[in-house]
């Protein structure tokens, strides 16, 4: 289990405390819980950005993998923040949007409309500034029960707080299989692109990426408690075996070849 960093949570919910010793209280609990291997109920119907209704299997026929994130469109504050970490990210990420993976971002506040998620997307798909980025970039409302059963679905637990009208919940970027498993959980307000592009090449099952994104997996492991990717002291020195073998196995094919020639 991983709890997002509740600290700067608090940033979404002004909290009340009648005085300046008591404690400040969640409205409800707030944690994200990974659930690795689960799939999603991609018979969700939701609206996107122009207001059709789509079912989420619609954006798991394309056999690449997909990152979700949760915020909400009228948040003031924290969501603004993790949404401008998920950009920046994938603007250093040399893989492209609606080729190598898809992006869906899914509001948890039922009251948002289609109008709200379209604002949000002109925004952050022009800061991504990625041609053809936008039909491949998601923004989704819903009705409570459907937003209730995906982020049940995705360990994601937030709370709303009547007395500011606001919600209270952490932050994550989850990698997805293409066919809608939950592979990978990158947590925190900004994310390493060397870690997204590792989660995404799994998340593939190697479809994705070039041969150096293989053995920098043979040198790094994904570490659940943390959402990131770490290096291995052993998995290094498998890979670092690997490069060994590799490096005899050429030079011995090469001393061969020559002493037929040289025959």
């Amino acid at each position: 289990m991983m709890k997002s960093l509740l600290v700067l949570t608090l940033l979404a919910v002004p909290l009340f405390a009648e005085t300046s010793s008591t404690p400040a209280q969640l409205p409800g609990k707030v944690a994200i819980t990974q659930k690795l291997n689960t799939r999603l109920p991609l018979d969700l119907m939701f609206r996107d950005e122009t207001g059709n209704v789509v079912r989420l299997r619609n954006y798991f026929n394309h056999g690449r993998p997909v990152l979700l994130n949760f915020v909400y469109y009228r948040c003031p504050m924290l969501c603004n923040v993790v949404m401008e970490g998920v950009t920046s990210t994938l603007t250093e990420l040399k893989f492209n949007i609606g080729e190598q993976f898809d992006v869906i971002t899914v509001s948890i506040d039922p009251r948002d409309m289609p109008e709200d998620a379209v604002k949000k997307k002109e925004i952050f798909v022009k800061r991504y500034g990625r041609l053809n980025a936008g039909a491949n970039w998601h923004f989704l409302t819903g009705s409570e029960p459907s937003i209730k059963q995906l982020t049940s679905a995705a360990g994601f637990e937030y709370a709303y707080d009547p007395k500011t009208d606001s919600f209270a919940h952490g932050t994550m970027l989850a990698v997805l299989t293409p066919d809608g498993r939950l592979s990978r959980y990158l947590s925190g307000f900004e994310y390493k692109a060397r870690d997204l592009r590792l989660g995404i090449v799994e998340a593939s099952a190697g479809k994705v990426g070039a041969v150096s994104d293989q053995l920098l997996l043979l040198c790094y492991h994904y570490d659940p408690s943390t959402g990131k990717y770490s290096r291995s002291a052993m998995t290094f020195v498998r890979g670092a075996s690997v490069a060994t073998v590799m490096t005899l196995a050429g030079f011995i094919f090469v001393m061969i070849r020559k002493d037929r020639n040289t025959a």
